[in-house]
């Protein structure tokens, strides 16, 4: 399978010489695939990101997006982006939601019945239709994200990148929110790029994970693979998820078990060991 995304050995200097250099391993994002992007601040994950849309151009390296330089040929590859930029307040320009998510099929030159259609469509998968006639200015963080989210998504594109869709959420609304993601992700087949420093999040929402650190993509792999991994994740600032860290301390105490990607996957372990007799008497019932 074709990757959608590749990225080699980026390297960018900004206007007041800071320099930024991604190399290590290569960056690959194939379709329909969840990848998380982690590391601290500085190292590089915004850069990465704005290289993808074609808002800045790499000094050295190589950037493709479905085959094109996003920076040369944007425009080839636009209406199969959308965006969720880190600061929403900046993203969301109409007077109601429902102008801010019309924004895009509007500028296509959609008709106004088409339009309405795709506003409606999107306003239900994401379960905003009561927020339609308000004004932005005046929703809730996690309301604004979800706005912003269906401003994006209108279009329906096959990637969908997100730079700390969570942040300043509640637990309440980070749980929506990875659901929603997850949902476009499995009903539609987006293709998902994401970064965060929401660590306890990312088991539920990867296939894959990359760290950065220091000019780096250190290392890459699943949860389980790259939560294994302390000392990178030590060097990176980066603490494992608190499961994942429980059950590396159980599986160096001797018990068969892996790292669990979700709390369900963590509870089920727990109670095969805890009560293997019985989870095995109630396998053999059904």
């Amino acid at each position: 399978m074709e990757p959608l995304i590749k990225v080699q050995c980026l390297k960018h200097i900004y206007p007041d010489k800071t320099e930024v250099k991604l190399c290590g391993l290569d960056f690959v994002v194939k379709p329909g695939e969840r990848v998380v992007v982690l590391g601290p601040n500085g190292a590089g994950k915004t850069t990465l990101l704005s290289h993808i849309l074609g808002l800045l151009s790499a000094v050295e390296g190589t950037v493709e997006v479905m085959g094109f330089r996003p920076d040369k040929h944007f425009n080839r590859i636009r209406k199969n982006i959308g965006v969720v930029f880190q600061n929403v307040d900046e993203q969301i320009i109409g007077p109601r939601v429902y102008d801010d998510i019309a924004f895009t099929p509007r500028n296509e030159g959609l008709s106004k019945d088409e339009v309405h259609k795709k506003v409606m469509l999107v306003a239900r998968t994401l379960k905003i239709e009561h927020l339609l006639d308000k004004i932005p200015h005046y929703l809730s963080g996690g309301q604004k994200k979800k706005v912003a989210l269906a401003g994006a998504m209108v279009m329906m594109p096959k990637i969908l990148i997100m730079d700390e869709p969570f942040d300043s959420l509640d637990p309440k609304a980070k749980g929506e929110m990875v659901a929603i993601i997850n949902d476009l992700n499995k009903a539609h087949g987006v293709t998902l790029i994401i970064t965060t420093h929401d660590i306890n999040i990312v088991p539920s929402l990867a296939d894959t994970i990359y760290i950065f650190n220091e000019g780096s993509i250190v290392t890459k792999g699943t949860p389980s693979e790259v939560f294994q991994q302390t000392e990178i994740l030590k060097k990176a600032n980066l603490e494992p998820p608190i499961l994942s860290e429980l059950f590396d301390r159980l599986r160096k105490r001797g018990y068969d078990i892996e790292i669990p990607n979700s709390l369900e996957d963590a509870e089920e372990q727990l109670l095969t060991i805890l009560n293997p007799k019985e989870i095995s008497n109630e396998g053999a019932k059904n």
